[in-house]
């Protein structure tokens, strides 16, 4: 019978540690780096959601937020953090993201 997965996880984590006291590691090594989140500013903000031609509302709704709140942020009452930063900075670097993932449709009313 095969090893149980709590066997399976001490002998990876026993080899990692054996590997990591060693002069001359074996084990392959990832270096991740992440980018820390942008700070935006007001003037950033609007300047971002009037490339993407959305009102303050229609932007609100696509970033997932209040309208008050993108108000907030374009006051510089507030600023996006988070999650919301996260999305600023892709719609920031390809302007196409809206229509790749188009959270909000405009319609005309029949």
């Amino acid at each position: 019978m095969g090893k149980s997965v709590y066997e399976s996880i001490m002998t990876g984590l026993n080899e990692a540690l054996n590997d990591a006291g060693n002069a001359k590691p074996i084990l392959k090594r990832h270096k991740v780096t992440i980018e820390p989140v942008k700070v935006y500013e007001a003037d950033e903000v609007k300047r971002i959601r009037k490339s993407t031609g959305m009102s303050q509302k229609i932007f609100a709704s696509y970033m997932g937020v209040s309208g008050k709140t993108v108000e907030a942020w374009e006051a510089g009452t507030n600023h996006p953090s988070g999650a919301a930063s996260r999305l600023l900075s892709m719609i920031e670097q390809d302007k196409e993201i809206i229509i790749k993932f188009p959270f909000v449709t405009n319609a005309l009313a029949k």
